[in-house]
């Protein structure tokens, strides 16, 4: 609770709107345990998959799920996935030792990372349903981060909605999408432009030596 966004959240709540939110901050700001708390207090695995199945390896979720309650809207289903970058291996580990009748999944492992993350995207990002999504940048390039946010598209088509913790600029460039920008003040909504994220890629790629004569003297 000594962070202001779970504070906040704790204190006020958080409406999530339909379509997709962005959780946008620097490391340590808690828009991850954020995302990981919601995604548990909905019944994911906190190591990432569907409420489903539950596999885990080593405990390291913090409590805070236990102080929220989730209110589902109206028609809502109840179907989710919980996307958690540095958890992913683990899951399909679990799906290797417990696959389903059915199951024509490929052996992700054998895959690079960046393509373990974008079959599985493919693969169950095909449903309306909650999808929470903890840093997903992390393994893919910037044509699959394009390639992500077609996929989210889909799914806010279909009518399923989403809530994602990143540090890519590419990814909160979504239209339409809900930004919440996370720091010391709590959560604020903003817009792409205003993202300190934003602001710093900016100057950074038209000058990189600005940043870097700071960091390297």
């Amino acid at each position: 609770m000594t962070i202001p966004a779970v504070a906040q959240v704790v204190r006020e709540g958080l409406e999530l709107g339909k379509g997709v939110t962005f959780l946008v901050g620097e490391n340590g700001s808690g828009k991850s345990t954020l995302v990981e708390a919601v995604a548990v207090a909905y019944g994911l695995s906190p190591e990432g998959g569907t409420n489903q199945g539950r596999h885990t390896t080593r405990e390291s979720e913090s409590p805070l799920h236990r102080a929220l309650r989730i209110q589902r809207g109206l028609g809502s289903g109840r179907w989710g996935f919980f996307l958690r970058a540095e958890t992913m291996h683990g899951w399909y580990s679990f799906l290797e030792s417990n696959p389903a009748d059915n199951d024509r999944d490929p052996v992700f492992h054998e895959m690079s990372h960046g393509e373990s993350f974008l079959e599985v995207l493919r693969t169950r990002f095909d449903s309306p349903g909650f999808y929470c999504l903890d840093e997903p940048e992390a393994a893919l390039s910037f044509s699959s981060s394009l390639g992500l946010i077609s996929v989210l598209d889909r799914v806010v088509r279909e009518g399923g909605q989403v809530l994602c913790a990143t540090h890519s600029p590419v990814l909160a460039a979504m239209p339409g999408a809900t930004i919440l920008e996370v720091g010391d003040w709590g959560l604020r909504r903003t817009t792409w432009e205003e993202l300190e994220l934003v602001q710093h890629w900016r100057r950074y790629l038209d000058d990189p030596q600005r940043y870097l004569r700071h960091v390297l003297d």
